[in-house]
């Protein structure tokens, strides 16, 4: 059955074709719809059109009395402007869960700054470690190619002869850990970074939830 608008059809009537309609649906075990387009205009009909699938719609019973809604199709920009209220509602609830936080853990802003002191102090910790193990296996890679200077393909020797097959993966190797523990304490770096930059808006926050003026 195809759907129709009120237009200009008299209630009575319009309640006579509700109630056709109705109970060819319930006839047939189908819904009835009505929905209102852009321009204003109540449509009724027991499916929904291509060009109104956006529209959000009311579902009736035989009596045309409203028993449910359905949503209609999410258009882009309602997705998006969902997402951004959303995000923005969730930024409000993480903030106030942040403050919170603060005022019940920390009482000055001293014992911020003593946790922040002590986490840096660890990666820096860390970081030290990991420096020396990268000189290390810089050391190994230079012993592993001073030995291969002395193989084909770089050693210029007409009697030289082709680089062995494990001196060719301790090269590998090393230079492989090489650029492992490089990406590791660029992370680590980040990572300190990143806690310096977490103190200082928790400090921030703090001075201005406490009203206290900065030092």
């Amino acid at each position: 059955m195809n759907a129709w608008s009120t237009r200009a059809l008299l209630p009575a009537l319009m309640l006579a074709l509700l109630a056709g309609v109705a109970d060819a649906a319930t006839d047939t075990k189908q819904k009835l719809y009505r929905w209102v387009d852009k321009n204003g205009q109540v449509h009724y009909g027991d499916s929904i059109p291509p060009e109104y699938a956006e529209q959000d719609r009311d579902i009736l019973n035989r009596h045309g009395v409203p028993v449910g809604r359905e949503e209609g199709l999410v258009t882009p920009e309602e997705a998006r402007a969902k997402a951004a209220t959303d995000k923005a509602a969730r930024d409000i609830q993480n903030q106030k869960q942040r403050d919170r936080t603060l005022l019940q853990v920390y009482q000055s802003v001293e014992e911020i700054e003593v946790l922040r002191d002590r986490r840096l102090e660890l990666i820096e910790a860390q970081l030290t470690i990991q420096e020396q193990s990268l000189a290390n296996l810089r050391a190994k890679l230079a012993q592993f190619e001073k030995q291969a200077s002395r193989f084909l393909p770089r050693s210029k020797e007409p009697d030289a002869q082709t680089l062995p097959e494990e001196l060719a993966l301790d090269l590998q190797r090393s230079t492989s850990d090489i650029g492992t523990q490089q990406q590791n304490l660029e992370k680590k770096r980040l990572e300190r970074e990143t806690i310096r930059a977490t103190f200082g808006a928790d400090i921030k926050r703090f001075k201005e939830l406490r009203a206290v003026a900065p030092r």
